[in-house]
């Protein structure tokens, strides 16, 4: 699947957004920050998000029997224990699950300032990868040719220029690949000037 996002203004390059239908798991990154506890497969239609859970997983174990308290116990647990930070994924958008950072891990990441938000954006970067909505760019630039054996026969097509894959998120993608666009039209107007 290719849709061409957008042209510059003499026609001369153009920027498509592509299907990355080999994207890696992004838990899979050796710098993930935040843990995950999978709480409900979906009676196995989901594997777990980790494998192992993390350092908290063992209170996980001795919590889970409690299905309506469970979760709560859990992230009062890690916020008075652990100084630390559990947010429930969606079940609309992959397993059920809790993402968590220790209060320890959440200073050496930003001083605790902003760790929400890292594990909101892991969070979120993941339920994209699980549900296909991972994208690449292909800039292209448009070329004349004429065939070596007939003078007369001109044609145009588009060659390859660039390319960038692996954007978790149509919307971010859209803008990675508006961004390389401009950049090879100024680059462009600079060297004709």
């Amino acid at each position: 699947m290719s849709d061409v996002l957008a042209t510059t203004e003499d026609g001369r390059f153009r920027v498509r957004l592509v299907h990355d239908e080999h994207a890696e798991n992004p838990r899979q990154d050796a710098e993930t920050l935040a843990h995950v506890i999978t709480i409900d497969t979906h009676l196995g239609q989901y594997l777990p998000v980790d494998k192992d859970g993390g350092p908290l997983a063992w209170a996980w174990e001795r919590l889970k029997w409690n299905r309506w308290n469970g979760v709560d116990i859990f992230t009062r647990y890690v916020s008075i224990f652990h100084d630390g930070i559990v947010l429930e994924s969606s079940p609309e958008r992959g397993p059920r699950s809790l993402w968590y950072v220790t209060g320890e891990e959440a200073r050496a990441i930003d001083g605790g300032l902003l760790t929400e938000g890292y594990v909101e954006a892991e969070m979120q970067e993941y339920e994209a990868w699980a549900e296909g909505d991972v994208w690449g760019y292909v800039v292209e630039e448009r070329v004349d040719w004429t065939r070596d054996d007939d003078e007369d026969e001109h044609m145009q097509t588009w060659e390859h220029v660039d390319s960038c894959f692996g954007f978790y998120g149509k919307p971010y993608a859209r803008s990675q690949a508006r961004e390389a666009l401009r950049f090879y039209a100024t680059r462009d107007a600079i060297q004709a000037a």
